[in-house]
């Protein structure tokens, strides 16, 4: 007679002669790249921000304090708002922001539809002479902009367009790295999805709108926001074309009024200030889309 044999409820597994460590827990020296890492990053970004914190500082400050010896973070006679308050007195700050924007989304608007269009056509059309033609496009990249004042300013001159919105927008919407990026971009698209839309009868221009330009709205994103960051800053083209202080863009009519009165530190970084505020707005709201466009462009399209 065989005696039943009692087994537990809840019978425990066997140990295991090698114990698998935890994976959620990390050993100090694991951390230690990402701590390290963090730290470095941490660093640069306080590096990177100095000079605007000093700028931001020293636009508070009188004319007295800004240019004491030593230098001092917090000024003996206290913070003031005098330099904006002059810049905003002596200047014509609500027309110089109207034009720098005008001028600012024309140029993006035009530049990105070129471009587009432009890189689009080099990218799915195979003809004689577009490898010349992609050689001179990279060789533009380097040519500065310095050397083609003297020709365009000509050229507006001919045309009777010195002192006009468009004398100041043309020569600014022809970028050739934004149309190599593009290039790029367009080129790691699938050719299968252009040849399903050719099958169901689509022709080139609808396949550019409906099939390219949804897959490409994170990098003509960031191009639009490097290129209308490009026009605000411009200075060198408005202060040539323009003599009208009617038309002035922010930048050349900030330097009117420091020219005017002189070197003045604490003026000087709160124009820059005024002059920076509407790129920093546009970078706190569209800062995803720019991330996003770089690291798209980084991926080769994927």
């Amino acid at each position: 007679m065989t005696t039943a044999q009692t087994v537990p409820a809840n019978p425990r597994p066997a140990r295991s002669a090698n114990p698998v460590p935890d994976s959620g827990r990390s050993v100090p020296w694991q951390r230690a790249p990402r701590v390290l890492g963090i730290l470095a990053i941490a660093v640069m970004a306080v590096i990177w921000l100095l000079p605007f914190l000093w700028a931001l500082d020293t636009s508070f400050k009188s004319e007295a304090d800004s240019s004491a010896i030593p230098l001092s973070w917090i000024p003996g006679g206290g913070f003031t708002l005098e330099a904006y308050r002059s810049i905003l007195e002596q200047g014509n700050l609500p027309i110089w922001l109207f034009n720098s924007v005008v001028v600012a989304v024309a140029v993006t608007l035009i530049t990105v539809v070129i471009s587009a269009l432009a890189a689009y056509g080099l990218s799915r059309t195979r003809f004689r002479g577009r490898a010349l033609l992609m050689s001179v496009i990279i060789a533009s990249i380097v040519v500065p902009a310095q050397i083609l004042i003297v020709p365009l300013f000509q050229q507006m001159l001919s045309w009777n367009l010195v002192d006009t919105y468009l004398g100041v927008i043309l020569p600014q919407v022809l970028h050739p790295v934004m149309v190599y990026i593009l290039v790029k971009f367009f080129d790691a698209i699938p050719d299968e999805l252009e040849d399903a839309a050719r099958i169901d009868g689509a022709g080139a221009l609808r396949i550019f709108w409906n099939i390219v330009l949804p897959l490409s709205r994170g990098i003509l994103a960031a191009v639009a926001i490097f290129v209308f960051i490009g026009a605000w800053n411009n200075f060198l083209w408005p202060f040539i074309v323009i003599n009208d202080p009617g038309l002035m863009t922010m930048p050349v009519g900030l330097q009117t009024v420091e020219s005017a009165y002189g070197v003045q530190y604490a003026q000087n970084m709160a124009s820059a200030m005024l002059a920076a505020l509407p790129l920093l707005i546009v970078f706190i709201f569209f800062q995803r889309q720019i991330i996003k466009g770089v690291a798209t462009t980084g991926l080769g399209g994927q």
